[in-house]
């Protein structure tokens, strides 16, 4: 190949490596972001305010799109921040009846555009966990909760020396990110999937003695 030649391939090569090249963290978030905001509509109660970022979803997908953890720093403040989020039982009882929670566990139904804003959710809890053993469908993207309390040495929920556990459990169920700052779990109480009377019974579905979770 002659001098000629090899000259007016160049531009040719050069464009050829350059389309080759990954694309950079700030080409894929707005990619994605461009996506997003022509794949989504407003209708119903699924509004577009469901795009909207905060610290910790930001964050959190800035350290998976980069494939580094996130900052020690960041995520102690990200849980910090989230933690007082959390809103404790207004008549300070933690569980409700986990017969209800069982219900609530169970559906999935809800936040949809064909759904009313009126309308209880459920959990959806069994997409990721396993929970009470008569159940043998469930995922486990989440760990099992089979003997949730019983492992954990809670027979009595009202008992002081449970009383850590329990906390942590409702503010788990609240706002998960109060505990992991990428947490996957959906953030129940402080997004208003459930409500304050649907976390009490899902508390009792997981920490009640008399539940099938503990038994």
């Amino acid at each position: 190949m002659n001098r000629k030649t090899l000259l007016a391939l160049a531009p040719l090569s050069f464009l050829l490596a350059a389309c080759s090249l990954p694309p950079s963290q700030a080409d894929v978030e707005k990619a994605t972001a461009d996506m997003l905001k022509t794949s989504f509509q407003a209708r119903g109660i699924a509004t577009l305010d469901r795009l909207d970022q905060d610290q910790a979803n930001a964050s959190c997908l800035q350290a998976d799109v980069s494939g580094k953890p996130l900052d020690e720093k960041l995520a102690k403040a990200i849980e910090e921040a989230n933690l007082k989020t959390v809103k404790w039982p207004s008549d300070g009882k933690f569980l409700g009846d986990w017969k209800q929670g069982e219900t609530i566990a169970q559906s999935g139904r809800g936040l949809t555009w064909t759904d009313q804003a009126n309308q209880a959710n459920g959990g959806n809890c069994y997409n990721c966990h396993q929970i009470s053993k008569e159940e043998i469908s469930f995922g486990t993207l989440g760990p099992s909760l089979y003997n949730y309390g019983k492992l954990r040495g809670v027979s009595d929920p009202n008992a002081a020396g449970s009383k850590p556990i329990v906390e942590y459990t409702w503010g788990k169920l609240y706002n998960a990110r109060a505990y992991n700052a990428c947490s996957q779990m959906p953030r129940a109480g402080h997004k208003g999937i459930l409500n304050e009377q649907q976390l009490k019974h899902v508390m009792a579905l997981l920490l009640d003695p008399d539940s099938p979770v503990n038994k």
